[in-house]
This record gives C-alpha cells, sequence and structure tokens, in this order.
C-alpha cells in the first residue's frame, strides 16, 4: 500500500512537534526547523499514516528517514509488511528505534552505525566553565577574544535578522560558498530560516556585536527541557577566537535546566570531525543505516 508524501508545511508545525514528543530519542536531524530548512535541499516530503509521520528524501538518491511518533506502541512487524518491499533504505535512524526494529522484524533487517551521522552531545557546564587541560587551548583563545575586543554578546531576536543574512552573506563569500555544495546548500538553508524566523517554534540564538556590526551568530533549537541543538554557528575570520566565544557566551546565556547541547553530525568531513572532536564530547547519540531483506 503506497503513502501520499507530501512537502513539509510550516502549517503542520504544531502537530509535527506533538508526534515529535512521543518519540523516546530525539537526534537533531527531526528537528521541525532542521526539516523545514533543509527539506528544499534534500527534497524532503513526509506522509502522515499509521499513527506516524514518514519523511522520505529524494535527494541525492530516494531514502527513507526515521518515522515520527510513538515507536514503543507501533506494531513494526505489521507497517513493515503492509508499507515497504525488500531492499528498502533507511537512513539517519536513532539507536533507540534501531533496537525496536531489530526487536520485531529480526532477520528482516540489516543494520549498522553510521558515524557520519552520529550527533555530538556535550555537557553545557562543562562548555561554559571550560574547565582543565582537556579545554585549555579553547579557553585560551577566548579570553583572547575577551580581552582584545570591545564587544557585547545578545540573545537573538527579529531585529537581529537582516544583520545576520548580511554577516552569513560575507561569510559565504569569505569561504567561497560558490565552489561548494555543501556549504551552498547550507546557506539556502541559513536563509530560509532565518527568513522565517518568527514562524518557527523553538527557535533561539545569539550574535556578538562589535563596533555595531555582527561578527558572529548561532542559531538553535530546543529538543527537551534539558537540552538544546545547534544548528547553524558562523564567524568572521578576521576575529580570533570568536567561534570559542559565541560557543561559550551563548551556552552561558542559556535558563538552568539546559543540561545538555546537541552540536550535530560532521558528515564524514575530516576538518569538521577534528572541530566538534576538539570539544571533548560526553557522548554520542548513535545512528544507523538500515536497509529490509
Amino acid at each position: 500500500m503506497q503513502m501520499d508524501f507530501e512537502p513539509i508545511r510550516l502549517e503542520q508545525q504544531a502537530d509535527y512537534l506533538k508526534a515529535l514528543e512521543q518519540c523516546s530519542q530525539k537526534s537533531s536531524d527531526y528537528s521541525f526547523s532542521n526539516l523545514f530548512g533543509w527539506a528544499d535541499e534534500y527534497g524532503l516530503t513526509w506522509a502522515w499514516d499509521d499513527n506516524l509521520i514518514w519523511i522520505r528524501q529524494s535527494r541525492p538518491q530516494t531514502r527513507f528517514w526515521a518515522p515520527i511518533g510513538p515507536w514503543d506502541t507501533i506494531d513494526w512487524g505489521d507497517v513493515f509488511k503492509r508499507r515497504f518491499t525488500t531492499g528498502t533504505r533507511f537512513i539517519r535512524i536513532p539507536e533507540t528505534l534501531s533496537r525496536l526494529w531489530q526487536k520485531d522484524l529480526q532477520n528482516r533487517l540489516v543494520s549498522e552505525e553510521d558515524r557520519d551521522h552520529w550527533d555530538y552531545l556535550h555537557d553545557i557546564t562543562e562548555m561554559v566553565e571550560l574547565k582543565g587541560n582537556r579545554f585549555h587551548k579553547k579557553k585560551n583563545l577566548l579570553n583572547q577574544f575577551i580581552k582584545k575586543y570591545d564587544y557585547r554578546f545578545e540573545t537573538f531576536g527579529p531585529s537581529m535578522i537582516e544583520p545576520a543574512m548580511a554577516m552569513q552573506a560575507d561569510w559565504c563569500n569569505w569561504r567561497d560558498c560558490e565552489s561548494s555544495d555543501v556549504l551552498s546548500a547550507e546557506n539556502r538553508s541559513v536563509f530560509k530560516v532565518l527568513m522565517h524566523w518568527n514562524d518557527l517554534v523553538g527557535l533561539t540564538g545569539g550574535v556578538i556585536i562589535v563596533e555595531d556590526i555582527i561578527v558572529a551568530y548561532t542559531l538553535a533549537e530546543k529538543m527537551s527541557d534539558e537540552s538544546i541543538v545547534v544548528h547553524y554557528e558562523k564567524g568572521c575570520p578576521d576575529y580570533k577566537g570568536v567561534y570559542q566565544a559565541i560557543n561559550q557566551m551563548f551556552l552561558a546565556s542559556l535558563p538552568d535546566n539546559f543540561k545538555t547541547v546537541n552540536r550535530e553530525q560532521d558528515l564524514g568531513e575530516k576538518g569538521l570531525r577534528q572541530a566538534k572532536m576538539s570539544y571533548n564530547p560526553s557522548g554520542f547519540l548513535k545512528k544507523f543505516r538500515v536497509e529490509l531483506r
């Protein structure tokens, strides 16, 4: 039986978030702002069926993502029998769901870890305090920034949208986004999220301003009462330590109820992996590739 896949619509955000709340593990991929921001780049569509929201990408190849909803109450054997044929492939499957599928479907699935898509998890207190030898280089760069520049940090709000867009455009010139499909796609995603800032639930962020110009910004989203995911973080390369500063200052500005920050995946990019590992993650949210036999 075929499912009817439709474009991801802003008008269905509230219902989607209710379904996401029922998932027993929430990875960065499935925040609404991430789906909405990257929908055009991955060709994302969704189908609301079986008390679940099924997500499908069409670029660069057709793959299914994890369904959203009450995973623990679903008869997965029945669902897969009715919905999917041998050879169907799934990606970005959080570990908790992968285990449920293995339990219900057993030898019908082939599952393997997908390290490139693991989310990096960090203790917010550690990231703010930057204590000890593990964080010595980060703390040193942060202190250099603080001492050298007359700056101010502000929480992101509607008045920041246009200046942040201007900084993002400059950042793309610095990094020559036009020569990179990945950076170009991310740039379009950033602009889409910024243009809908007032419509997207749970978004927050911060900016660092020097001489009335934004030199760094970060955009993040609440995932639960205790966790937040950082979607985008950009800084002007002319300001040494600016990345360490925007990361630390934003996390320091959060309410005390937030304990964990998810800094998303590295997509297998060597430089990005080194940069993310340099912050000494406290753990990972593992994800898997799955194929139906």
